[in-house]
Parts: C-alpha cells; sequence; structure tokens
C-alpha cells in the first residue's frame, strides 16, 4: 500500500471508483449530462511508493500518466509501462493488474463517459501526450499537490474535464456510435441487480424494447450478447471477492447471481482463464514474479 498522502491508505479502486487517496467528485451511476464524461476521482501522489493491485475489472475508465517509468499494468501476461512518453488509457470491464513499488508520482483519473471504443482499438490505449496535454497535466499536478486537505474544487474539476476532452477527442481514439437512450441505463441496473434474475426478458423490459431488438442492439453497440455483458459484470465482482475477502467461493457464487458453483467455476475459467480456487492461490504468487522493468 502507499502511503505518500500523511493519514491516509490506498485502498485501490474495484467496483468502486474511489482509492482513498484522490480528490473524489461523483459517485457511479450519475447522469454525466451533455459532456459525456463523469468524474468520479482525480489523485496525484509524488511519491507511490506501491501500486500492486490485483485482478482490477471495474465498471469505469482509467487515465494514468506517471512522470518517471518504475510502474506498469498487465493485460493478458503482457507488460505495459507507464512512463513520461504515454497517457495510458483503460475503458471500463477491462481485467487486468497494476504492478509498481517503486516510489514514482503517479496522476491517475477514474471516470465514466457514454461512448465505446471501437472494437478495432487495442486496449489499453497508449497515447504519446501533446504539448496541449502535458501543459494541463503539470497544472493539473500542481493544483493536486497544492490540495491539502483533499477537497474537491472547481480548478481542479474544470482542469480534469478540459484533459479527459482532449485526451479522448484525438483523432487516434475511434469510437462507436453514442449509445442510445435505452441502452444508457442498462449497464447500472445490472450493476444494481446482480445478485438477481438478469435475462434478456428482464433487460428488454427495462430499455422498453422487445426482446429481439433489445439484443440486436445490445450486440451492435457492446460486441457481445447482454448474457455475456451479466457474466463479465458478476465475474468482476466475485474476483474482487476473492482477492479480498476470505468468503467461500459457494458465498461468493451466491452473492453474484450464480445458481451453483460448478456453473459459477465455468463462467469464472472462460472470462478469467482460471478456476476460481486456481485464481484465489495464484494470483499473488503471479504477480510476485511479475515486475516492472528497470
Amino acid at each position: 500500500m502507499s502511503y505518500s498522502v500523511k493519514g491516509r491508505v490506498n485502498r485501490g479502486a474495484y467496483e468502486r471508483p474511489f482509492s482513498g487517496v484522490g480528490v473524489e467528485y461523483f459517485p457511479l451511476g450519475v447522469d454525466p449530462g451533455p459532456s459525456g464524461i463523469l468524474l468520479h476521482e482525480c489523485g496525484y501522489l509524488p511519491d507511490n511508493q506501491a501500486w500492486n493491485f490485483p485482478s482490477v475489472f471495474s465498471p469505469f475508465w482509467r487515465l494514468y500518466y506517471n512522470s518517471v517509468p518504475g510502474h506498469c499494468v498487465v493485460f493478458n501476461e503482457e507488460i505495459f509501462e507507464l512512463t513520461p512518453d504515454n497517457i495510458m488509457l483503460i475503458p471500463d470491464h477491462c481485467h487486468f493488474h497494476c504492478l509498481g513499488e517503486n516510489p514514482v508520482p503517479t496522476l491517475w483519473m477514474s471516470f465514466n463517459c457514454t461512448r465505446s471504443l471501437h472494437p478495432e482499438m487495442e486496449i489499453p490505449v497508449v497515447l504519446t501526450p501533446r504539448d496541449t496535454e502535458l501543459c494541463l497535466l503539470r497544472d493539473l499536478k500542481a493544483l493536486l499537490a497544492a490540495n491539502d486537505n483533499w477537497e474537491p474544487s472547481d480548478a481542479i474539476y474544470r482542469n480534469s474535464l478540459a484533459l479527459l476532452q482532449v485526451v479522448l477527442a484525438r483523432p487516434e481514439v475511434k469510437w462507436r456510435p453514442p449509445l442510445p437512450a435505452n441502452l444508457v441505463r442498462i449497464k447500472p441496473f445490472i450493476e444494481a441487480h446482480i445478485q438477481g434474475a438478469l435475462s434478456n426478458d428482464i433487460l428488454a423490459r427495462e430499455a422498453g424494447m422487445s426482446v429481439t431488438g433489445f439484443e440486436r442492439l445490445f450486440k451492435q453497440h457492446y460486441s457481445c450478447t447482454p448474457a455475456r455483458f451479466v457474466a463479465e459484470t458478476r465475474i468482476r465482482e466475485a474476483s474482487h471477492r476473492l482477492l479480498q475477502t476470505d468468503e467461500s467461493i459457494d458465498f461468493i457464487a451466491e452473492q453474484t447471481g450464480f445458481p451453483n458453483r460448478a456453473y459459477f467455476s465455468r463462467v469464472f475459467k472462460k472470462v478469467i482463464g482460471d478456476s476460481p480456487a486456481a485464481f484465489r492461490r495464484n494470483q499473488r504468487t503471479l504477480l510476485f514474479f511479475k515486475r516492472p522493468r528497470a
């Protein structure tokens, strides 16, 4: 854990977008408004001494920028370093690991937006910062470093949104068409009812559509079936519980909406690549051997 901010502990951010060491704005589920961007948290640690958070799988986006090398993220066994030469974007519902023990300056944002990346985009999105973005990053770091009480301010909020708008508007970032209004409310509905029944009939009713029309529209915008999306949302919550609690696998299966442990294990292995028991047993051992390059 990082104790770079006196009196606060970096607990990471999994299903909630607040790390414990950032400036907090809006929780999940708030309407982002005309901008299409909802800022949850912005933070800057000038001496982030530990950044090891296994199996992050969250319902919000992240932007990372480190002005000194030393930390990285891992996607599908591939290491992506955080350096002064890149701004990294990670969309919601992506499974990755955060790794790093060297004391380096770290700036991050957690946010949501109403648009989805085009399927051709590689994830994570790694962009070379331009002069405009570097100026915004410099100003934002100064504002955050001077904010001793970690209170949300209009200046931090507006500078954060400005940076996000500039980065997300870059021509290298390709987008799907905007989500229709009746699909915008489906993701928060799934997250709020993860333990209950989430059949296509129920989701179509929530969207105010026929089942056939809902399935077609959902796949068009998310590149997966509603059932796959529901399964990934449940597995995200289950992976967090496996790593952060001592709850039994049977109990976790029940709490995340699976009818039994056997079915839970099959779906978990399909999404994550390991059974729940192997994932819980091996994850920290795996992370011990994966270290950022010097």
